[in-house]
């Protein structure tokens, strides 16, 4: 299939619209350019992954230390306004010395997953870097639907509105897990009667209206890509970045839709009565509860897990997107094995649609049909293999630059392996069977989604900070944020391992002190943390109780390593150092070939794609870098310049 070659009026587009400005509210708040929505949904996902790093430190604070007060509480409360907010979401649910029960802990749990998936991760690494990036390096001037785009993400802000409303609202937020499984969440404060007054109303309107959000938006994405490359674009020559977004839009269009049916019906046996996921006779505090009767608790798990496992790789291939540009870029050679990786991608997205049941091994699923799952579970760890082998191979001999996004993804590698491993076992029902719901499980997505997915999202905010700013952000601070997220996760998450095979549930409120023995089983970590504290001159006990305390200090660790970059990204909107170049990293996709930060309409001139995207160190070039829209080495550009000349300042012209 040819590119379509839509870039015959782009010139013009561009030029049309620098002879008037927008009004303010219509440039950066009602936008229709793709690059203003990319920033808003990456600045909303920013934000709402600091707020579910908040509830995770409470949670883990209850972990570590359960009955005793949550420091600082009396101190926010204090403070005029913070204080009121404070008390109104979280305060009210605190026992009265201030410690965390486990009606308030169960709260911070669902709505700590909520928010990190669908309101931080997603938002950011798909919504925010498929909207500003990709249409840049397909060469296009807009997305195929600007309008659709701008209702996009403020279907999703309004989401986010309704979400942060249920912390406010009776009954509070719910506290029946990420996961809302009915009939625990549709009989879960059955007796209010005022529909509005329950969180489990907000929480299922806020993910209609974020499901919504999602599928206008991958609309947008798959239809961009296949119509609007540009000229010389073919589909090999595509940027993996763009392949990844473009399978990751097909995932949420295929695999959103039953969660959102199940939303609703969800919405619908709590406010309307019916029962679509509530089965005759049950039972509530020794009674039957006065409900119609005849569903299916498992049509909602299947309904949910459908989506859910797609949406895995929702979350994890926008990582291998942003570091297909990162790792080349910064090792200065190609990247190694481009097309084994994009078929690899393809294969991945077709299995993902046929796993999602070994997250239901407990449902009391036959031998045939748990055989089936676990194998499919297993073939899909092959793909995932070749992905994280190609970009570790594309090291191989480079001239590696250890910037800050060079760090953070070079660290993904690993930690993305310990995810997959760890995860391997769990494809086995019979293991499965002894580790579901242990914090072995929780260990492993985190691997997977935090020292993974999101360490590569930090890559991509350093990578293209610059283009989208015309500043670079502060190195110094990007490594004195790169060394403490690094210890600190695996402080955190290692222990998990070790406790979720010592039986350790992931919802003891309180870590398992009352269970004494678990709790109390000792083995080499044990003792080593106990021999440390005691160096220190700490009392932590020679038992599993003390892995709680070192997750717990690993969890501070990386909430002071967050300190950087949060004055970094800021102040350096203003005060960065000013690039010098429009490709500040000598760059080969076509993004960098648009002045610094891109005008409305991108390009200044027709783009053609002369060659792929990853042409490092070629050695018929003089620079070890021989971009996309640069014709051969000697012959003049269609514009009538120099080709030979850098063309890291092409553009300067144009400021």
């Amino acid at each position: 299939m040819s590119a379509a070659t839509t870039h015959d009026p782009a010139h013009d587009h561009a030029h049309d619209h620098s002879h008037h400005e927008q009004a303010w509210i219509w440039k950066y708040v009602f936008s229709t350019d793709h690059k203003t929505i990319g920033i808003q949904y990456a600045i909303t996902g920013l934000l709402f992954l600091l707020f579910g790093f908040f509830l995770m430190l409470l949670m883990r604070w209850s972990i570590a230390y359960p009955g005793v007060a949550v420091p600082g509480v009396e101190v926010i409360r204090s403070i005029p306004g913070v204080g009121f907010i404070f008390q109104e979401m979280f305060g009210r649910w605190l026992n009265a010395d201030g410690s965390l029960n486990g009606e308030l802990y169960n709260m911070l749990g669902a709505m700590h997953g909520t928010i990190m998936v669908f309101f931080g991760i997603v938002p950011l690494g798909f919504a925010g870097f498929v909207n500003f990036v990709m249409p840049l390096q397909i060469g296009t001037i807009d997305m195929a639907f600007p309008k659709l785009n701008m209702l996009s993400y403020w279907f999703f802000f309004i989401s986010c509105v309704m979400m942060v409303v249920s912390f406010f609202i009776g009954t509070g937020p719910v506290q029946t897990g990420w996961t809302m499984y009915s009939p625990l969440a549709s009989t879960t404060s059955i007796g209010v009667t005022n529909v509005w007054n329950h969180g489990h109303t907000w929480w299922l309107l806020a993910m209609v209206f974020n499901i919504s959000a999602s599928l206008l938006g991958s609309v947008n994405v798959v239809t961009t890509v296949i119509n609007l490359r540009a000229r010389g674009m073919s589909w090999m020559r595509m940027p993996f970045f763009c392949w990844a977004m473009f399978i990751v839009g097909f995932l949420l269009l295929l695999a959103f839709p039953p969660l959102e049916v199940a939303a609703l019906l969800q919405l619908s046996d709590r406010v309307f009565g019916s029962s679509f996921f509530l089965p005759t006779g049950l039972m509530e505090g020794g009674r039957h509860l006065d409900i119609s009767g005849g569903g299916s608790p498992l049509l909602y798990q299947h309904l949910f897990w459908f989506l859910a496992h797609p949406e895995v790789y929702v979350l994890i291939l926008p990582a291998f997107a942003i570091l297909s540009d990162v790792i080349p870029n910064n090792a200065r050679r190609p990247l190694w094995g481009y097309k084994m990786m994009v078929y690899a991608l393809l294969t991945l997205a077709f299995l993902s649609f046929l796993v999602w049941a070994h997250h239901m091994y407990l449902t009391g699923m036959g031998t045939m049909m748990s055989t089936y799952f676990q194998i499919t579970t297993v073939l899909i760890s092959v793909p995932s293999v070749i992905l994280l082998t190609c970009l570790m191979i594309s090291l191989w001999g480079g001239s590696i630059r250890f910037n800050t996004q060079m760090l953070f993804g070079s660290a993904f590698l690993p930690m993305f392996g310990i995810g997959g491993l760890t995860g391997l076992p769990l494809a086995f029902s019979f293991i499965d069977l002894a580790l579901h719901d242990t914090y072995y499980v929780i260990g492993h997505f985190h691997y997977v989604v935090a020292p993974g997915t999101i360490f590569a999202l930090f890559a991509g905010v350093y990578h293209w900070f610059p283009k989208a700013t015309g500043r670079f952000m502060n190195d110094k601070l990007g490594k004195l944020h790169f060394w403490p997220s690094l210890i600190g996760m695996n402080l955190i998450f290692a222990p998990m391992f070790i406790q979720g095979m010592a039986g350790f549930h992931r919802r003891w409120y309180d870590g398992g002190k009352y269970f004494e023995q678990t709790a109390g089983f000792q083995n080499w970590s044990t003792t080593l943390t106990h021999k440390i504290g005691a160096f220190f001159g700490l009392n932590i006990p020679d038992n599993m109780l003390s892995l709680n305390i070192v997750m717990t200090f690993g969890a501070i660790v990386l909430a002071l390593g967050q300190v950087p970059f949060i004055y970094n990204f800021w102040v350096s909107i203003k005060c960065g150092e000013k690039v010098k170049s429009d490709n500040p990293w000598d760059a080969t996709t076509l993004e960098w070939a648009t002045p610094t930060p891109p005008p409305h309409g991108n390009f200044v001139f027709d783009v053609n794609a002369h060659r792929g995207p990853y042409e490092y160190s070629a050695p018929s070039h003089p620079t070890d870098f021989f971009p996309q829209w640069e014709t051969e080495h000697g012959k003049p550009k269609p514009d009538g310049s120099d080709a030979s000349a850098k063309t890291g300042h092409a553009h300067a012209a144009h400021h």
